[in-house]
């Protein structure tokens, strides 16, 4: 009877699988393969904030016809969403895989993976939770270390480069920019990417007003009244952490740093408009 039992959950298990790949049912060009499942989790940083963009790979290892040897293959793979989300589909329930995460200044992480199948106690117990998370499973928050010797060689070289990335926000270098020369904040932003400037001289962050700071305060200056050439550089901030949500900045933050010798005032207005 226990055999019998037993034999029931497969099918029970076998039938969830195919649910989830209809291609299989239907005898399509993936009708061949074994049954699959699906991994998916959350990549973090160290402040466990969700990292976009991110490149996702699950390999493994298979035996090249051709040379009989051991080859990586693979399996799937995918960009991070905004949030840091990510789910690799139709991975074959058995067979061992590695997970390789990297990111633009980050450390390359790497673990082995796979699927839990349930046990035999778990199966004839008839928990269906257990076998169908068998084949759907969460990986989790995946935290994954900032490399200091990739933002180092970025960030500190003989010519600045345009464009620095720093943990939370990206960095526009305007000295770099030459079209802003002799302009106000406003020219600065038309050659800032993300940042949207109409005729009117009114500036969008992904389609909403963001909060402007100068130099990491709020200010009630306007772009126009701010020299282009006071300006050292400009951070981005379209995810501003729950330290910005007293000032109002979840909609984006515009931060304008200002050059050293230029933060004492231009005309004596500057530094009077910075909130305190």
């Amino acid at each position: 009877m226990k055999k019998i039992f037993t034999a029931l959950v497969f099918a029970f298990l076998s039938l969830a699988v195919f649910a989830q790949n209809p291609m299989m049912n239907r005898g399509g060009m993936n009708g061949g393969q074994m049954p699959s499942g699906r991994l998916y989790g959350k990549v973090v940083d160290p402040s466990n904030k969700g990292i976009e963009a991110a490149s996702i790979t699950l390999v493994t290892n298979r035996m090249d016809t051709a040379t009989k040897k051991m080859k990586e293959a693979i399996v799937g793979g995918m960009l991070t969403s905004k949030s840091g989300d990510f789910s690799i589909e139709n991975v074959p329930l058995f067979g061992r895989y590695t997970l390789k995460i990297t990111g633009i200044g980050f450390k390359t992480y790497e673990k082995a993976v796979g699927f839990d199948m349930p046990n035999r106690d778990a199966m004839s117990s008839g928990d269906m939770s257990a076998m169908l998370g068998a084949i759907d499973k969460d990986l989790g928050n995946i935290k994954i270390e900032i490399d200091d010797k990739v933002l180092s060689n970025v960030t500190v070289s003989a010519s600045r480069p345009m464009m620095t990335l720093g943990i939370d926000r990206k960095i526009f270098n305007v000295e770099r920019n030459i079209t802003s020369a002799g302009g106000t904040a406003v020219d600065v932003m038309k050659n800032v990417p993300s940042v949207n400037v109409d005729i009117d001289g009114n500036v969008t962050l992904r389609n909403t007003a963001p909060t402007l700071f100068v130099d990491g305060r709020p200010t009630t200056l306007t772009l126009d009244q701010i020299p282009a050439d006071a300006i050292e550089s400009v951070e981005v901030i379209t995810n501003p952490s729950a330290k910005f949500d007293a000032s109002g900045g979840t909609a984006g933050i515009l931060n304008i740093v200002m050059k050293k010798n230029r933060r004492v005032g231009y005309s004596g207005n500057l530094r009077a408009n910075v909130d305190s």
